[in-house]
């Protein structure tokens, strides 16, 4: 999926090229940014794995740290739903 296609008022999950990982509820995208809301706005540590973190807000819920957040799109390089994460065990 891309940017462009997510639904609207959907968690979805922003991977970035600058070691980012944004989760929040979708607004909208123009060609420049995309616009969430309710973010979890997570800088990635030297060494952390992405997915652990990712599955972990999949299976407790969306740890709240920003009310609104703008990606720029180019540095977006993974799009995916919130709900469609496999959880944890």
């Amino acid at each position: 999926m891309d940017i462009q296609s997510a639904p609207h008022g959907i968690n979805v999950v922003l991977e970035t090229s600058d070691g980012q990982v944004v989760i929040g509820r979708f607004d909208s995208a123009t060609p420049f940014t995309a616009v969430l809301h309710d973010c979890d706005v997570h800088a990635l540590a030297a060494g952390e794995d992405a997915e652990q973190y990712i599955r972990t807000a999949a299976t407790y819920g969306v740890a709240v740290n920003q009310r609104d957040a703008e990606v720029p799109c180019r540095s977006i390089r993974r799009v995916r739903l919130l709900g469609e994460i496999a959880k944890l065990a």
